[in-house]
């Protein structure tokens, strides 16, 4: 819990909220509560859903992010082109396995 709870504050860069006892971590990410906890039954103990955390220069946060030795899946590459913006993305994994993404809106 605290390798995972340590990785969000320091990696990802994320508000601690607070901590409750040893296996509870709560993060502001943008405004929506994370609760990070051990899995409660055996049936939850595998990775999550995908979580995205837009930024506003993916590049930039990438660097920045590799420099720290998060493991990366691939590098920042366009998904979609859009009428206003075209949408970068890149994937990571955190502290447990789980994946995890950046995305980037990116004006024309």
């Amino acid at each position: 819990m605290e390798r995972a709870a340590a990785f969000y504050q320091d990696m990802l860069e994320l508000k601690l909220l607070f901590k409750a006892g040893p296996g509870l971590a709560f993060f502001d990410c943008g405004g929506v509560r994370l609760m990070l906890t051990r899995p409660e039954k055996p049936e939850f103990d595998h990775p999550s859903s995908i979580l995205y955390f837009t930024v506003p220069d993916i590049r930039a946060a990438y660097a920045k992010m590799k420099e720290k030795s998060v493991h990366f899946e691939d590098e920042p590459h366009l998904i979609a082109r859009m009428p206003d913006h075209d949408l970068w993305m890149v994937f990571f994994r955190d502290s447990e396995g789980n994946l995890m993404g950046l995305m980037s809106e990116i004006g024309k």
